[in-house]
């Protein structure tokens, strides 16, 4: 791999095909997977929601494509451990590093702000007005029970008097975490207890004005911001005509989030274009010190979309 080994990952799209009607299409969850890994990306990726934005669930999901596919590591994009019981779902993201033999990266988020949101925090019986304390005590949590032979903890939200997990995960050092923090307050707290910067970088000046940030944070609080993984999240529709391509994200994104497409590309990491115009745009990211980057393709054909990437523009990244 070209650039310092940059990976690249695709993210399922597991949100559409429940939108669709009908019973959703597993198997095309695992066809596009072992496509994904045929046509050599590093890594497949789910989303995660219970009620707000439903779609196939994460982990039982990788769990299957796990047993389908031999190299492509297994993400979530991104998991809201705040709705979970840590001790429960330390147990589970541990069973599927066994199922994968070491294959999971867990992308985590606290949640918009939203009322579909709160919502679903509600019915799961979690305080929305606590999820970040909730989140922070999760993730800190988690990481302990995969790593320490007994945990003791005195949280706010979790005790734990002297716990071990049984199922401990294949990788040692525990499951990486991936954080977006997109703000200082996250940027903080990714400092203590991620391992990755996972953000939706508008553009590759964003990004880079993100990480200069982070390593302020880092050298003001004697925290390493070298350790963690810089990651990307980025939605493409690759396509010779630009007005078709412009059509299917507009439809895409307002179809996906209910909002105005104007709203959410203020925030959102998006991009249209033919594949040399995809190529750059990657490689800008690339140039700004991404290690990886996670592709959701904005449009109605997955299949033509991943395999146009894979065929013609990964292959200039990394050549």
């Amino acid at each position: 791999m070209a650039n310092n080994a940059t990976a690249f990952g695709y993210l399922l799209p597991t949100r559409e095909v429940v939108m669709a009607p009908g019973d959703p299409d597993f198997g095309s969850m695992i066809g596009l997977a072992e496509t994904a890994e045929g046509h050599a990306f590093d890594s497949v990726w789910c989303g995660d929601s219970i009620l707000a934005r439903p779609r196939l669930e994460a982990l039982s999901t990788l769990s299957a494509i796990a047993g389908r596919t031999t190299r492509v590591k297994l993400g979530t994009a991104v998991f809201l451990p705040a709705l979970r019981n840590p001790v429960v779902l330390a147990n589970e993201v541990a069973n599927l590093d066994i199922v994968s033999q070491g294959r999971v990266i867990l992308g985590v988020g606290i949640a918009t702000k939203t009322p579909a949101v709160e919502k679903e925090f509600n019915a799961c019986g979690v305080s929305f007005r606590h999820r970040v304390s909730i989140f922070e005590e999760c993730v800190t949590v988690m990481r302990k029970l995969w790593t320490e032979p007994e945990v003791n903890f005195d949280g706010r939200h979790f005790k734990l008097d002297g716990i071990s997990l049984g199922l401990r995960p294949v990788q040692k050092s525990g499951i990486p975490v991936w954080m977006a923090a997109s703000a200082e307050k996250p940027q903080r707290r990714m400092l203590k207890i991620g391992d990755g910067w996972f953000p939706n970088s508008t553009s590759p000046k964003a990004f880079a004005e993100g990480w200069q940030q982070i390593e302020a944070l880092a050298k003001e609080s004697s925290d390493d911001a070298g350790r963690l993984h810089k990651a990307l999240y980025t939605t493409l529709n690759i396509n010779e005509d630009k007005a078709q391509a412009d059509k299917e994200m507009r439809e895409f994104i307002e179809g996906y989030y209910n909002t105005p497409f104007e709203t959410m590309s203020r925030t959102q990491s998006v991009f249209t274009g033919n594949v040399k115009e995809a190529t750059a745009w990657l490689k800008s990211f690339i140039d700004v010190g991404v290690q990886t980057i996670v592709i959701r393709f904005g449009g109605p054909n997955q299949a033509s979309q991943l395999e146009l990437c894979g065929k013609e523009v990964l292959p200039q990244l990394r050549g």
